[in-house]
C-alpha cells in the first residue's frame, strides 16, 4: 500500500487533476486513503463522496499539490 501512496504522490499535477474529477475521485482517492491507513474514511469515499468530493479533492490539490482532507 505504501507503493500506492508514493505512486499517486509523485504524479505531475495535471494527473491528479484528472484522476480528481468524479469519474475517477471516489475510487482512486478513496483507495489512496486506505492506503494511508484511514479505512473507515476511504470506505466512506468511495460509497458516498463520489460527486461531492471531488471539489474538495480538487480544492486541496490545486492549493496544496496533493490531497490533504481527511488523510
Amino acid at each position: 500500500m505504501k507503493e500506492y501512496v508514493s505512486l499517486i504522490d509523485g504524479l505531475p499535477l495535471i494527473l491528479k487533476v484528472i484522476l480528481s474529477l468524479p469519474v475517477f475521485d471516489n475510487v482512486v482517492y478513496g483507495i489512496y486513503r486506505i492506503a494511508k491507513g484511514r479505512l473507515l474514511v476511504g470506505i466512506l469515499w468511495i460509497l458516498i463522496a463520489g460527486w461531492v468530493g471531488f471539489i474538495i479533492d480538487l480544492y486541496t490539490i490545486l492549493t496544496k499539490g496533493k490531497v490533504t482532507f481527511l488523510t
